[in-house]
């Protein structure tokens, strides 16, 4: 499954997590519950018991739904949810060492630690802008935010998921059409802060950046285009957003 904001259940974690933001746990929990019901696959499911596991009573509970997230992750077992096992390890690890389990909460941090890192994905990758380029050319940092227009951005930003950069194509300023380009790392890459272990565990949205170019090798023209209402919901939620870009 690719990811996607436009996904039901990420839609009901979406406003789960809103509930959050102003205090209403109640209702977080309830909309949680509802994803976890509503999952269709494991990426689904993956992603809803993470949400239920932090609005349990017990400390054995959350646990529970804990190791839940990690056998989620483990049939999924590709770069989508990679990404996340560091972080799920060093919750595991916080869970067992508060009910005093010492040797598995030792075990557990050393996972987490051995699995830090770079990432593991080969791609291909894609970046989406409505700028008119060709195979051959740079992309390279240092060009004004899409979505800060006073921040210049250090890094030049990419996914893996070839609609991911299709939405951000289609987000991108200017007037000219939207291209999705296949793109090749020159030098090395790491996880985007601004998505990785924020929103969502992991980085779902398999989205990286780099300080150095990338290099245009192709065109892709069949990627999924969003609605003008989801359109207009995304930039909506975009402007509403007052965090800090991590540059």
């Amino acid at each position: 499954m690719e990811f996607s904001p436009f996904n039901a259940v990420v839609k009901l974690c979406l406003q789960g997590m809103a509930m959050e933001d102003i205090g209403n746990n109640e209702e977080a929990a309830r909309l949680f519950e509802q994803g976890w019901t509503e999952s269709t696959n494991d990426h689904e499911r993956f992603l809803a018991a993470y949400y239920l596991s932090r609005h349990q009573d017990t400390l054995s509970d959350t646990l529970k739904w804990q190791e839940t997230v990690l056998r989620y992750a483990m049939k999924i077992n590709d770069d989508t949810v990679k990404c996340a096992l560091p972080f799920l390890y060093l919750k595991i690890s916080e869970s067992y060492g508060r009910l005093g389990q010492v040797e598995k909460s030792a075990d557990y941090a050393a996972l987490s630690k051995q699995l830090a890192g770079n990432p593991s994905d080969k791609g291909p990758f894609y970046h989406g802008t409505r700028s008119n380029l060709k195979i051959g050319d740079l992309l390279t940092p240092g060009g004004n935010s899409n979505y800060k227009a006073d921040v210049k951005m250090n890094h030049i930003y990419f996914t893996a998921l070839v609609n991911g950069a299709g939405l951000a194509a289609a987000l991108a300023k200017g007037d000219g059409r939207e291209h999705v380009y296949l793109v090749e790392p020159v030098g090395s890459l790491e996880n985007d802060p601004n998505l990785t272990d924020q929103k969502f565990p992991g980085n779902p949205t398999r989205s990286y950046r780099s300080r150095s170019p990338l290099k245009i090798i192709g065109e892709v023209t069949d990627w999924e285009r969003p609605s003008p209402a989801e359109l207009e919901q995304f930039r909506q939620k975009l402007e509403d957003n007052k965090g800090q870009i991590i540059n």
